[in-house]
C-alpha cells in the first residue's frame, strides 16, 4: 500500500465479483490458502434471509487468474442467519492438512470441517439450560494464540469462552449491563467486548471478577456494535456506534479518550477491519455504500482525517474482511454480492 496523502480512489479493474442467489451477510476468509491449491483461498458466505432456512456456500478465489470458483459440494444448509463466520486461524496441524475449520455463530456455535469435496458437522457448542430456548449470538472471536479457544457474545448479556476440543464451557461472565455486540481476543487470555451499555470492556481470564471500561459512548446508552482489535499493535483497537458516521480508534494505554475518530462516512458505519500485515492500516464499511481505508497516525487537518482510499460499491456494504492470507485484498458484502477489492 502506497504511503500517499492523496486520496485514491481503487480501480474497478482490481475488483472481483461474485453474485450469489441470496443476500449476503457474514463472511469469512481463510487464514491459510487451500490445502490442495495453494495459491487459492477459501471464502465461506452466509445467506442473511429472515427465515430459519438459510444457507453457506464455500467459493474459493484464485489472486493469479483474478477467478472465482464455485463448489456445489461445498455448499449445506444452516439454521438461521449466521451472525458470524471464521476459519480457525493459524492452522497449522500436519494431521489435518486436507481440511479447514470453519465456525459459525447463530442459535449456537457450529463447527465444520470443510473437506476437498464435503461438509462435515462436527458440534454444536450449546450452553443453555434449558433445552427449548437460546439466547441468540450475536457475534464470537476464535483466539489466535490458542486456536482451541472461542469466545462468544450473546443478547444475554454474557460472554463465554469455549473450549472447543473439549466441548466444553470454560468460563461464562456476565460481561455487560445490557446485550452484548461483538467480542474480540486480544492475547490468549485477554479479551474485550462492546455492547448495547455503550461501554468497551477488557477482560483477563486470570481474574475473571474485574473488568476495565476503557471507553463509553458521549451519548449514554448509545450502543457500541463493533469491536476489532489491532492484532499488529495491541495498544489500538476501534469500535462503531449505532446509527453513526464515526470509527473510534482506542489506545487501551489512555481509556476514556479517543485517540482519533474517522467521520468521512456519509451514512452509518457497519464493519471495520485492521489490515494483517500493518499496524498503521484500517478499513471501515458502511450504508453510504463507501469502503475508505485509512493510514494512522495522521495529523488532522483542521476538518478531521481523511482517508488514504476510497472504494463505492453498488450499495450499502455489509461486511468487510481483510485477508490474512493475500493481505492485498479485501472483501466486502453488499445486498447478494461479494466484491473482493486489490489495494
Amino acid at each position: 500500500m502506497e504511503n500517499s496523502s492523496q486520496e485514491s480512489h481503487l480501480r474497478s479493474d482490481t475488483s472481483i465479483t461474485y453474485e450469489s442467489p441470496y443476500p449476503l451477510y457474514a463472511m469469512a476468509l481463510s487464514s491459510t490458502p487451500s490445502r490442495t491449491n495453494l495459491d487459492h483461498q477459501r471464502i465461506a458466505l452466509g445467506s442473511f434471509i429472515e427465515d430459519y432456512a438459510n444457507r453457506i456456500d464455500i467459493i474459493s478465489f484464485d489472486p493469479e487468474t483474478l477467478s472465482i470458483k464455485t463448489h456445489p459440494t461445498l455448499s449445506f444448509d444452516h439454521p438461521y442467519p449466521p451472525t458470524k463466520l471464521m476459519f480457525q486461524p493459524n492452522r497449522k496441524s500436519p494431521s489435518s492438512f486436507s481440511s479447514d475449520l470453519l465456525a459459525s455463530s447463530g442459535d449456537y456455535i457450529r463447527l465444520w470441517e470443510v473437506r476437498e469435496s464435503s461438509i462435515e458437522p462436527l458440534s454444536v457448542l450449546n450452553n443453555s439450560k434449558t433445552s427449548e430456548f437460546c439466547a441468540p449470538l450475536t457475534s464470537f472471536d476464535w483466539n489466535d494464540v490458542e486456536p482451541n479457544r472461542i469466545g462468544t457474545s450473546s443478547i444475554d448479556t454474557t460472554c463465554t469462552i469455549w473450549d472447543i476440543e473439549k466441548g466444553i464451557v470454560e468460563t461464562q461472565l456476565i460481561a455487560h449491563d445490557k446485550e452484548v455486540y461483538d467480542i474480540a481476543w486480544g492475547e490468549a487470555r485477554v479479551f474485550a467486548s462492546v455492547s448495547a451499555d455503550g461501554s468497551v470492556r477488557i477482560f483477563d481470564l486470570r481474574d475473571k471478577e474485574h473488568s476495565t471500561i476503557i471507553y463509553e459512548s458521549p451519548q449514554p446508552d448509545t450502543p457500541l456494535l463493533r469491536l476489532a482489535w489491532n492484532k499488529q499493535d495491541l495498544r489500538y483497537m476501534a469500535t462503531t456506534l449505532m446509527d453513526s458516521n464515526k470509527v473510534v480508534i482506542l489506545d487501551i494505554r489512555s481509556p476514556t479518550m479517543p485517540v482519533a475518530e474517522l467521520e468521512r462516512h456519509r451514512a452509518s458505519v457497519n464493519a471495520i477491519a485492521w489490515a494483517p500485515q500493518s499496524s498503521k492500516h484500517i478499513c471501515s464499511a458502511g450504508d453510504d455504500t463507501q469502503a475508505l481505508i485509512w493510514e494512522l497516525p495522521t495529523l488532522a487537518g483542521p476538518n478531521g482525517i481523511d482517508p488514504l482510499s476510497v472504494y463505492s460499491a453498488g450499495s450499502e456494504i455489509n461486511q468487510l474482511q481483510w485477508s490474512a492470507a493475500q493481505p492485498d485484498w479485501i472483501a466486502i458484502a453488499f445486498s447478494n454480492k461479494m466484491q473482493l477489492l486489490k489495494v
